[in-house]
């Protein structure tokens, strides 16, 4: 199995994890709690379970810890589309984000495939 700090796809969501916790600072006090925690939680969760998974000893654990971090890379742009709708972040945040979730979630789906067809 790879090591999970090798796999790009692991890289590029630490990444996102950083980014996340960054722009959340300004987030109303009051979304402590809410907003600001659950977007956090889901952005730590897609590369814990893509490392998770890696240390499973088959393929398709591998993949099944992957569909949790894809679910978790959905639930994330959820979070962010309603924290724009909010005006928690401004579009340049928001562009950024979207398009890093966007391109993780490609990720995950393109790994997905290559286990599948090992």
């Amino acid at each position: 199995m790879n090591y999970f700090k090798e796999l790009k796809v692991w890289q590029k969501a630490i990444e996102l994890v950083t980014d996340t916790y960054l722009k959340t600072q300004t987030f109303p006090k009051d979304e402590i709690y809410g907003l600001t925690s659950q977007i956090r939680r889901c952005s730590v969760s897609i590369p814990s379970n893509i490392a998770e998974g890696c240390g499973r000893k088959t393929d398709k654990d591998f993949g099944n810890f992957l569909g949790i971090s894809l679910g978790s890379a959905f639930e994330f742009e959820t979070h962010l589309i309603i924290c724009k709708n909010l005006n928690y972040i401004n579009k340049e945040d928001f562009d950024y984000l979207e398009a890093e979730i966007q391109h993780i979630q490609n990720m995950i789906i393109k790994l997905q495939s290559k286990l599948e067809t090992k």
